[in-house]
């Protein structure tokens, strides 16, 4: 028999995936009202100005924790916008590398001031110093725990079943 959580744990993870959607809700209003972006898109444009390299779409993938045809069709609206390129890997012909643009840049730039108030005024407006460090630390155990699994992008794609 499935042993259930405790009260604790209960309230503990409903706490946290509230917060999380309180806070995701918030960014998200503020990245579609300020750059007309979606949260996927801004987590791809960042992780790409962040690396200060192309990435594959496989490490984007793996890094923003989005399904491989949802991302390849977020990757699809930022290319049309003009944010990204891709292009084939000189390294690895199976492999697309995905590039931001300066106007992909410029668009990080707008969004990323109200983003950070978002951020600094709903996690952090209830927090000491000390309360973060201590958040960070349990936050980045939780992450590292579940990222033990491995990516998404060595998990098989699942493949229609003719009928019979």
């Amino acid at each position: 028999m499935a042993r259930g959580l405790k009260p604790a744990q209960m309230r503990t993870y409903f706490a946290l995936t509230e917060a999380v959607s309180l806070l995701q809700h918030a960014v998200q209003e503020q990245l579609q009202a300020e750059g007309g972006l979606s949260y996927v898109q801004f987590e791809v444009l960042a992780k790409l100005v962040d690396a200060e390299r192309p990435l594959t779409m496989t490490e984007l993938a793996d890094g923003v924790v989005y399904s491989r045809s949802g991302l390849t069709h977020q990757a699809g609206l930022l290319e049309n916008a003009g944010l990204i390129v891709r292009k084939v890997s000189t390294d690895d012909k199976r492999a697309t590398v995905v590039d931001i643009t300066k106007a992909g840049r410029v668009r990080v730039a707008k969004v990323l001031p109200g983003h950070i108030a978002v951020v600094r005024t709903l996690l952090y407006g209830a927090l000491s110093e000390p309360d973060v460090l201590v958040l960070g630390d349990l936050m980045a155990r939780v992450r590292d725990h579940m990222r033990n699994r491995p990516p998404r992008s060595a998990t098989p794609r699942k493949r229609a079943r003719n009928a019979d």
